[in-house]
């Protein structure tokens, strides 16, 4: 096991890459922390990890409070707290048009504040156990697609943030902190927002190959099996480093329109 008597915080965690990183997690030995906004799902998940090894914590990441109640649980029910994996997201379609300040302010402490906020709260206590933090970015943080610019905003200002606190907290508190960036990833909420788009049920079968050259996009537990590596002591001292995973070269860009048929990611 790679992750033995390790308690971690992982957000949105009751479906998607979230929930594959908290059951690889549990596979290796840790316990884990749930968390999201569906009762039901997060209930699921509790009892396919095991009420021993899970514990839920439903409520909206950005609400204040929410980080230093995820930090709670953790510790009363694990004793101890080793990683925090930042994982939840408001991913939106917008472009400038669309947004205004309003909008944006939402994402932005959603997808970047967030964050913050937990990184914050669980400080003191990853400092006590020379723990680790793991941001769950998109390699739309380079750029980002027309049709994601709020969002694509947000995920910079997250890897910004890695690459700070990669540095200063490491060297002065012995916390690392790193990212992930995953690229395009057949989540249940991406399969719902493709046919709420007009997609059939099985798009992700017609991927083009400009943006599949595999033939599908990434799976869930592929994010989750390099998370594993950030967050074992295998890693060693390494910190402020993002990763992308992402399988064709565009550096979080669509190419132009018609060299496909489907819509923002």
């Amino acid at each position: 096991m790679r992750l033995p008597g390790k308690v971690i915080i992982v957000t949105g965690s009751t479906t998607g890459i979230g929930k594959a990183i908290a059951q690889a997690c549990v596979r290796e030995g840790a316990h884990v922390v749930i968390h999201g906004l569906e009762q039901e799902w997060g209930s699921q998940v509790v009892a396919m990890l095991g009420p021993e090894h899970a514990a839920l914590h439903i409520e909206d990441i950005s609400a204040e409070g929410c980080a230093e109640r995820l930090v709670d649980l953790a510790l009363s029910r694990f004793g101890r707290l080793d990683a925090v994996v930042n994982n939840a997201a408001a991913v939106v379609s917008s472009n400038i048009e669309s947004t205004d300040l309003a909008f944006f302010r939402r994402v932005l402490e959603i997808n970047s504040l967030a964050p913050f906020s937990l990184i914050k709260a669980a400080l003191p206590h990853l400092e006590r156990s020379r723990g680790c933090v793991l941001n769950i970015g998109s390699v739309n943080a380079y750029s980002g697609e027309p049709n994601l610019f709020a969002y694509s905003v947000s995920k910079g200002a997250l890897m910004t943030m890695t690459r700070n606190l990669g540095d200063t907290l490491h060297r002065e508190n012995g916390v690392r902190v790193n990212q992930i960036n995953p690229g395009w990833v057949l989540t249940e909420t991406e399969e719902q927002r493709k046919k709420e788009h007009g997609l059939a049920a099985d798009w992700y079968t017609k991927v083009p190959r400009v943006y599949a050259p595999a033939g599908r996009i990434l799976w869930p537990k592929e994010i989750a099996a390099a998370a594993i590596y950030w967050l074992a002591d295998e890693s060693g001292p390494i910190s402020g480093q993002v990763v992308d995973l992402e399988q064709h070269p565009f550096i979080g860009r669509n190419p132009p329109k018609d060299q496909s048929t489907i819509p923002d990611q």
